[in-house]
């Protein structure tokens, strides 16, 4: 029988532009004491320990976790680009649903550079040429074009899908703003200032007819979230209130790559994670309440909103339009900022999100809560590709549970 996974403790560090942030390792560590001080517990409760990380040499997470104790707890080193930390928080609660383990840490950093994200070892076959090529073909992109970053490339084709699709500009630029709307009130954030859908589209297009604004920034920072058992939290005087109740984990299927750069591009990844997620936990989307998802660009959003179920793909501008996606709304999407206003420190991000779902649901979000909140769904993608939905639940428990 497997066991119910207790969102036992999480804490994060403010993300920061690149060259103001501390190292990876000291980043990692304070973030793992937060989630630890959260949770109430010592490190050397921890029976094993997930890092997640991209910009880094093999055995980061040791030299972060070893700032706090050095004493012999497994620790596993996990890379899955944008997804990574996501990938971590997987892993430690599989560990602990299977019973191998009452406790398990994920932890997530990133020490980012500045400027758009590029390959890091360019002498090598890339794990993205596939995506590259599919879009490439579709979209009609020249071999100029194809030397540009991936990320640049790549989603500059979604934002041109997007708008042949009859997806409008202001809807786009709308994604951007409500995200800087929301960090307004997120001390963790980068961007806090306020803009207008002019001043989105005031800027001229970096690459086709990808803005500036519509993507996230390159950033810094760590979180970390300790996962139990119910048995060890009883044991421990943990709070037991937030609970993971549905997971969808998925990578690429061939026929993603038939001819619809959308679902080359995270849609048709999200979708089958957010199916088996919903099927997992016996919900649908009219159940969730708040979402942290992946928006590494504003179209990406505006993509996740219907793989999701949150709309029809034919309703998006309608569906942004209504403020359905923000406080009195229908839903309330990334109430932290997001990745376009939080900031992206790939390592960090799921992790980020859950941090900041539990927050929601513990109804400790301070002035960025969703009221009433009770149901909340992670949404993370790495390209290449690895998709993961998260589904969490607050039950009636609103203290810490004694033994």
């Amino acid at each position: 029988m497997s066991n119910k996974v207790v969102i036992a403790g999480v804490g994060m560090v403010p993300f920061k532009k690149p060259g103001q942030s501390e190292a990876y390792d000291v980043m990692g560590q304070k973030a793992t004491r937060l989630a630890l001080e959260d949770a109430g517990i010592s490190y050397g409760l921890v029976e094993q320990a997930y890092a997640g990380y991209v910009y880094g040499d093999s055995c980061a997470g040791q030299a972060a976790l070893y700032h706090i104790d050095i004493n012999g707890v497994p620790i596993f080193n996990v890379t899955n680009n944008c997804a990574s930390g996501s990938s971590a928080f997987a892993l430690a609660a599989q560990a602990v649903e299977s019973g191998a383990v009452d406790c398990a840490l994920a932890v997530g950093f990133e020490q980012m550079m500045p400027g758009a994200i590029d390959v890091v070892f360019p002498d090598r076959p890339s794990p993205l040429a596939r995506h590259e090529m599919a879009v490439a073909r579709v979209m009609n992109l020249s071999d100029d074009e194809l030397d540009a970053p991936p990320a640049v490339a790549m989603f500059a084709a979604q934002v041109d899908a997007m708008l042949e699709a009859g997806v409008s500009e202001q809807t786009i630029a709308a994604i951007t703003c409500k995200a800087r709307a929301h960090a307004a009130y997120n001390p963790n954030a980068i961007f806090t200032a306020p803009l207008t859908v002019e001043e989105v589209l005031a800027a001229p297009p970096v690459f086709r007819r990808l803005r500036k604004l519509y993507a996230c920034p390159p950033s810094c920072g760590a979180a970390a979230v300790v996962v139990c058992n119910e048995a060890f939290a009883r044991a421990q005087g943990i709070r037991g209130d937030v609970t993971l109740v549905g997971k969808g984990w998925c990578s690429d299927k061939k026929q993603y790559f038939n001819g619809n750069v959308l679902d080359v591009m995270f849609q048709a990844l999200s979708r089958d994670a957010a199916t088996a997620a919903y099927d997992d936990a016996g919900l649908g989307p009219e159940d969730i309440d708040v979402i942290e998802l992946h928006d590494c660009f504003a179209t990406n959003e505006l993509a996740t909103y219907s793989a999701l179920g949150l709309c029809r793909e034919e309703d998006l501008n309608t569906f942004v339009a209504d403020g359905d996606n923000t406080y009195g709304g229908r839903f309330v999407v990334n109430p932290s900022g997001g990745l376009l206003a939080k900031g992206h420190p790939l390592g960090a991000t799921g992790l980020a999100q859950i941090t900041e779902l539990t927050l929601q649901l513990r109804g400790e979000a301070g002035n960025r809560q969703v009221q009433g909140a009770r149901t909340a769904l992670q949404h993370n993608g790495g390209l290449g590709s690895a998709g993961f939905v998260h589904i969490f639940q607050r039950s009636s428990l609103n203290r810490r549970q004694l033994a």
